[in-house]
């Protein structure tokens, strides 16, 4: 089959690398523009970018779809199917018409739970004990056609959002080859998804990161997994502002919410809602992220 390619980070890097391997032919990589990233904020080309370019395949970024030109553009690259990975646009039905076989996604979440942006880190912000990855055929809304398959796979007590994403990039691009073979040999099935069981993964910002303490541990635990390695949970401490990397449940200290309780050879304790947290790994405000006994030896703080 000739493949268009859709996607942008990491997940979709490891997808189109998978498509590599196949004997499908990938005609165009389409991704985001560059964007500027760092202190020095230079323009960056996406993961998907840079692998294409590596493999000497071309690449297309387009600011829209709704411009003719750009349409014309990929109806002229004859693709017989477009495969969509965390592209960061919907695509307009227009272009879903263009492909013979129709555009299909790799989604990171068990469709139709967590339609949207970022369902890996609100799997794990929900404190959710299972996800997966659904292969699905798009149409014009969000994450809302026919699904092919689905691969479930448990979240791990301690798991990040970011160490959950990896694995999930793994298992969707084993998905990704399984169901391109069943669409090339015309076996592929699609179910119907059913809305009153969907729920939604918005986008994430910086208003998520701030820790409240009146919380029960595991809500807490879940924002720093979720949080990790954007944006992160954050917390004020003795005065000090942290980005909170790495945290344990105390279940069997208690003390006032949100003050720091004891020094450990482990970290800091904290009070929350039903009883503590160890803080183990943390940031302090223009330092390096490390563990949190260490920062303490150097930085005294006043205990409750």
């Amino acid at each position: 089959m000739r493949i268009v390619f859709m996607g942008t980070p990491a997940f979709a890097a490891t997808c189109l690398a998978a498509i590599l391997e196949t004997e499908h032919e990938v005609v165009g990589v389409y991704t985001k523009i560059d964007t500027p990233k760092n202190r020095g904020m230079k323009l960056q080309a996406s993961e998907v970018k840079q692998l294409a370019l590596e493999r000497g395949l071309p690449v297309y970024q387009p600011v829209s779809f709704r411009d003719d030109a750009v349409c014309r553009e990929l109806a002229a690259l004859a693709p017989d199917l477009i495969v969509a990975v965390a592209y960061g646009k919907i695509l307009p039905q227009r272009v879903l018409d263009i492909p013979k076989l129709g555009a299909i996604n790799i989604h990171g979440s068990i469709l139709p739970a967590l339609r949207g942006s970022a369902p890996v880190q609100w799997a794990v912000l929900n404190d959710l004990p299972e996800t997966g990855v659904t292969a699905m055929y798009l149409n014009a809304g969000m994450d809302e056609g026919d699904v092919i398959a689905v691969r479930k796979t448990p979240i791990g007590p301690e798991e990040t959002a970011g160490e959950l994403m990896d694995r999930l990039a793994v298992l969707g691009a084993a998905l990704l080859k399984d169901t391109l073979a069943e669409i090339a040999a015309g076996t592929s099935t699609r179910t119907p998804q059913d809305p009153a069981l969907a729920t939604y993964a918005p986008m994430l910002d910086k208003s998520l990161s701030p820790i409240d303490w009146t919380r029960g541990m595991r809500g807490i635990l879940a924002q720093i997994r979720g949080l990790n390695p954007w944006p992160i949970a954050t917390a004020e401490l003795g005065g000090t502002f942290f980005k909170i990397y790495e945290a344990k449940a105390c279940p069997e200290i208690s003390g006032e919410t949100g003050k720091p309780l004891s020094l450990t050879k482990k970290g800091l304790i904290v009070g929350c809602g039903d009883g503590a947290l160890l803080i183990t790994r943390l940031q302090a405000q223009g330092g390096k992220v490390m563990p949190a006994a260490d920062y303490f030896r150097g930085h005294p703080i006043e205990l409750s």
